[in-house]
């Protein structure tokens, strides 16, 4: 753990990079490479299109779910690889009382909200501010007072950067200038590192370093309560096959994860997968407190890239976060940012093989 502590300063100082500006609004495809490790990323939504890396054997795939084009992820509606937002995960009831204030929110999941409302953070064109192949791609966008029924301007940043060898950051910064607001970014990747098209995830191995969930009612909204999962189908505090308890699940996994608490100094560990087929693994990290844990269990026939048809459980989506529903929960920690206060979101990535 101590060297995920050098990733927070080095996450601390990328926006001081000197980098080439390319301000646009308009859509386009832009890519990361670093040797056999690479990305493309479009600006509509901040979306990862792809990741490529290496198998144990050198053999190159893309391990995200998504589609070929830009103009495919504006019909998306199960976020592939999109950045969400204003507040990622459901929002009961599509309200929220502030202040003393009650804001209805646009309800896009039956009553609730999910992931920003009907056109959240995921369903915009973002400007890229700064963007350099083998370094780093840094997007923006201002959010108006009042979209989707939030409260307050808001100034989001996201930046995804290689760290080193096979290694990738994500920070999100977020400060809202007039008023107090909700904020909950996530990254909604869709991972299968036995590669995109290469069926379900089942027989894939996931640790997560959370001993607690936040369980759900029919709705998937969180009850309030926080319960261990020792001896639970959701325990993966040993590493285990995401397979091997999700027939004890009425649907598969759709539930948050309450991270163990590590030395404030560094990155809480949040989890590990791994490929018995390909040898890959990926480790992650986050400054976060809980793990949306995803099984892909609304897939259904969606016809993807490559000719790919995607299914349920055909990845698993690992999206660090604040608890759902905590401007409705006051036991849950808060996701209110006041004005001259920032928001900070990081997510780190360690790709190996073997």
């Amino acid at each position: 753990m101590a060297k995920v502590s050098l990733f927070w300063s080095f996450l601390t100082l990328t926006f001081l990079f000197a980098s080439i500006s390319e301000c646009s609004d308009e859509i386009g495809i832009y890519e990361l490479k670093r040797g056999d490790f690479s990305l493309k990323l479009t600006n509509w939504g901040a979306t990862v299109m792809s990741v490529i890396l290496p198998d144990r054997n050198g053999k190159l795939d893309d391990v995200v779910l998504g589609f070929d084009t830009p103009k495919e992820y504006m019909n998306d509606t199960v976020y592939f690889g999109a950045l969400v937002g204003r507040v990622a995960n459901r929002i009961a009831n599509a309200e929220f009382t502030l202040d003393g204030k009650v804001y209805k929110l646009v309800a896009n999941e039956g009553k609730n909200t999910l992931h920003g409302g009907l056109m959240g953070f995921s369903d915009v064109v973002w400007t890229v501010e700064s963007h350099k192949v083998d370094s780093h791609i840094t997007f923006t966008y201002n959010s108006y007072d009042g979209e989707q029924g939030f409260p307050g301007n808001l100034s989001v940043m996201v930046t995804y950067m290689f760290l080193g060898t096979n290694k990738l950051g994500i920070k999100m910064e977020a400060k809202a200038p007039n008023k107090a607001t909700p904020v909950n970014l996530a990254h909604h990747g869709y991972w299968n590192l036995r590669g995109h098209n290469s069926g379900d995830i089942l027989s894939q191995k996931l640790q997560i370093f959370g001993s607690s969930v936040t369980p759900v009612d029919k709705n998937l909204i969180p009850t309030g309560k926080i319960v261990p999962v020792k001896g639970t189908p959701y325990d993966f505090l040993a590493s285990h096959e995401i397979g091997s308890l999700i027939n004890e699940l009425p649907d598969g996994y759709d539930i948050n994860y309450v991270l163990d608490k590590s030395n404030p100094a560094h990155l809480r560990r949040a989890a590990l997968m791994q490929d018995p087929v390909s040898g890959r693994k990926m480790e992650l990290w986050t400054n976060q407190p809980g793990l949306q844990f995803y099984s892909s269990n609304m897939l259904h026939n969606v016809k993807g890239k490559d000719g790919a048809v995607y299914h349920k459980f055909a990845a698993v989506a690992l999206e660090t976060q604040g608890f759902p529903n905590s401007v409705n929960q006051p036991n849950f920690p808060s996701q209110i940012i006041n004005p001259g206060e920032k928001y900070l979101h990081v997510m780190v990535y360690r790709f190996t093989a073997d």
